[in-house]
C-alpha cells in the first residue's frame, strides 16, 4: 500500500502547475484496506441493532471507531517504512485527536467503555510490534486486528445504552469468528499459504466456540446459526479450491462483501424488536 508518483514528476512540471498545487502533506491519508471498512460497518451496525435504538452517542461511537481505524493506518505505514513522513504524522495526529476526543467524551458519559479502549490500545501495541518484526500478515496478528475492529460492537452498544450485558460479549466474538474466517480463506490464494489445513482447523474451532456461546446463553440459536454464512464460503472454497485461487480479486472481494452483508441482515433480524423488522 505504498504511495508512489511518476519519477521526477515535480522536476518536469511547469512552475505554474507546481505553484498551484497544494502541499503533499495536506492530502488526507485513507486506508486502502477496503475489507476492513465492511468489517467495521457490520460491527457498528450489529452493536446498534443489539441496543435497539439510535442516539447521538451511537453516531459519535461509530465516528470514533472510524477515526481510530484511520489513525492506525499512517502509524503502520511509518513503522513499515521505518522512516517518518510529515504527511503521515499530520493526518495520523488529526485522526487520532478526533478519535481520542470522542473517546474521552463517551467515557465521561459511560465509564464502562474503559475496557473497550483498553482492548483497542493493546491491539495497536501488538500490531505495531508485529509490523516492526514484519509479522503483520501472520494469521495470529490479523485475527487479533479483526477482533479489535469488532470491538466496535460493544463500543456502539455501551455508548448507546450505558450498560453492558454478557450477550454483547457473545456478539463481539461471533463477529470476530465470522470475519476471521476471511483471513484463512484469502490466505490460500497466496503461494506460501496454500494449505487447507489451517482453514479447516479454524472453522472446527470456530464452530466449537459458537456452540459454547449458545450453550452459555451468550447467543440465541438463530443468531448463532448466522455463522452458517461463513460455512457456506468454507464449502465453496474447499470444493472449488483451484477456481478460488485463480479467481480475480474483485470476485473474491464481492463474495466477502456480500456474505458480510447477508450475515449483518440475519444478525440484525434476530436482535431488533419485532415492530422494527
Amino acid at each position: 500500500m505504498a504511495f508512489s508518483s511518476p519519477p521526477n514528476s515535480e522536476s518536469v512540471a511547469s512552475p505554474t502547475k507546481v505553484k498551484g498545487r497544494s502541499p503533499k502533506w495536506l492530502r488526507p491519508t485513507w486506508s486502502h484496506n477496503h475489507g476492513v471498512y465492511v468489517v467495521l460497518l457490520v460491527a457498528c451496525l450489529t452493536g446498534a441493532a443489539a441496543a435497539r435504538q439510535w442516539t447521538l452517542t451511537t453516531t459519535l461511537a461509530m465516528v470514533c471507531a472510524f477515526m481510530g481505524f484511520q489513525a492506525e493506518y499512517p502509524l503502520s505505514l511509518q513503522l513499515m517504512r521505518r522512516r517518518w513522513k510529515i504527511r503521515f504524522l499530520v493526518w495520523g495526529g488529526i485522526y487520532g485527536a478526533i478519535a481520542a476526543g470522542l473517546a474521552l467524551y463517551l467515557y465521561l458519559k459511560t465509564p464502562l467503555l474503559l475496557w473497550v479502549y483498553g482492548g483497542a490500545i493493546a491491539t495497536v501495541i501488538i500490531d505495531s510490534l508485529a509490523v516492526r518484526q514484519k509479522q503483520q500478515k501472520s494469521h495470529a496478528n490479523e485475527l487479533i486486528s479483526f477482533a479489535a475492529v469488532c470491538l466496535a460492537t460493544p463500543l456502539v452498544y455501551i455508548a448507546t445504552t450505558g450498560t453492558f450485558t454478557p450477550t454483547i460479549l457473545g456478539l463481539w466474538l461471533l463477529n470476530t469468528l465470522f470475519f476471521g474466517s476471511t483471513i484463512f480463506t484469502v490466505k490460500i490464494r497466496k503461494p506460501k499459504t496454500t494449505s487447507l489445513t489451517p482453514l479447516v482447523l479454524y472453522h472446527l474451532v470456530a464452530i466449537a466456540l459458537i456452540i459454547a456461546l449458545y450453550g452459555f446463553g451468550l447467543l440465541t440459536l438463530v443468531t448463532a446459526l448466522s455463522y452458517s454464512i461463513a460455512l457456506c464460503k468454507f464449502v465453496l472454497v474447499v470444493t472449488k479450491t483451484d477456481w478460488f485461487r485463480m479467481a480475480p480479486i474483485q470476485t473474491v472481494a464481492m463474495i466477502e462483501t456480500m456474505s458480510g452483508f447477508v450475515f449483518l441482515a440475519i444478525v440484525s433480524l434476530t436482535l431488533l424488536p419485532t415492530h422494527l423488522v
